[in-house]
C-alpha cells in the first residue's frame, strides 16, 4: 500500500482522479502553510487528518487519511493491518472526545510491532481529537509529539480540529460531490442540458425524459446542492465540476 504525495490542498491534485475511489487512500503532504501556522500555536512533530462525511470512507476505516507521518510508518501500518489491533485507535472509534494515547496504553496491551513501530520512526504521545456530525464520528484529527501534550494545548487543538479536518476534507467533498450527495444519472444529465440555457421542454426532448421527470430531477438536485434555484443549481454543478 503506498502512501502518495499528494495534497489535496493544492489546487489541480484532483483532476487526474474520476471520483473518490480513484483518490490515493493514503496521502503525504510534505510541508504545508496552514500546518505551519498551527505548530507556532502548539509545536507537534506529526499530523494526521482522517475520514469523510462520507459512508465507508468515516474515521477508523483507512480510507482516507492526510498526514506528514513518514510514508514508511504508514506503509507499514496499513499492510501490516496494526490498525486493528491498535488499542488507541479501538478507542478513539468508541469515543466523542480527545484520546490520548498514555492513557489508553495504561488500561490495554499494546503490541510490540506496534511500539518498535514508534520507536522506530518517532511516533509518540499521539492525541486524537474526533469531529462529529451530530452523534456520528465521521472525522479525527491526530497529533503527535515526543512530549506529552498539556491540557491547554489540548483544549486549543480541540478548538481547531474542526476546522482543519474541514480545509482538508472539503476539496475532496466539492471535487466528488456526486458520490457525497448522491446525484443520480438523471439529476446531473438534466443539470447538464439546463446548463445550455435549454427550458424544461427542451431538456426533456434532448434526455427523452418526460416533462414530470425533468422537473422533477433539476428540483431534487437543486435541494442536495443547496441551492435556492435552478440557475444557482446549474452554477454550484459547474464550479464542483459535476458538469463542464
Amino acid at each position: 500500500m503506498p502512501v502518495s504525495a499528494l495534497s489535496v490542498l493544492d489546487p489541480d491534485a484532483l483532476d487526474d482522479y474520476i471520483d473518490l475511489r480513484s483518490v490515493p487512500k493514503h496521502r503525504y503532504f510534505g510541508r504545508i502553510d496552514m500546518i505551519d501556522r498551527l505548530r507556532l500555536a502548539v509545536p507537534f512533530d506529526y499530523i494526521f487528518i482522517t475520514g469523510l462525511d462520507v459512508d465507508h470512507y468515516r474515521f477508523g476505516q483507512g480510507f482516507s487519511i492526510d498526514t506528514d507521518l513518514p510514508p514508511a510508518f504508514v506503509e507499514a501500518y496499513m499492510d501490516e493491518q496494526v490498525l486493528k489491533e491498535d488499542p488507541f485507535i479501538r478507542a478513539a472509534k468508541a469515543s466523542n472526545s480527545v484520546v490520548v494515547e498514555s492513557d489508553v496504553y495504561r488500561e490495554n496491551e499494546v503490541s510490540q510491532r506496534l511500539l518498535y513501530l514508534q520507536r522506530t520512526f518517532g511516533v509518540h504521545n499521539r492525541t486524537l481529537i474526533t469531529v462529529m456530525r451530530d452523534s456520528t464520528v465521521y472525522g479525527a484529527v491526530g497529533v503527535t509529539r515526543t512530549t506529552p501534550f498539556n491540557v491547554d494545548e489540548i483544549s486549543f487543538l480541540s478548538l481547531v480540529a474542526e476546522s482543519i479536518h474541514t480545509a482538508f476534507t472539503k476539496p475532496l467533498l466539492d471535487r466528488y460531490a456526486a458520490d457525497q450527495m448522491r446525484l443520480s444519472k438523471g439529476e446531473i444529465a438534466c443539470l447538464a442540458q439546463a446548463s445550455f440555457g435549454l427550458t424544461s421542454e427542451g431538456i426533456a426532448k434532448a434526455t427523452g425524459y418526460q416533462l414530470d421527470t425533468v422537473n422533477s430531477y433539476i428540483k431534487s438536485a437543486t435541494k442536495k446542492l443547496g441551492a435556492s434555484n435552478r440557475t444557482q443549481a446549474i452554477a454550484d454543478a459547474i464550479r464542483r465540476r459535476l458538469i463542464a
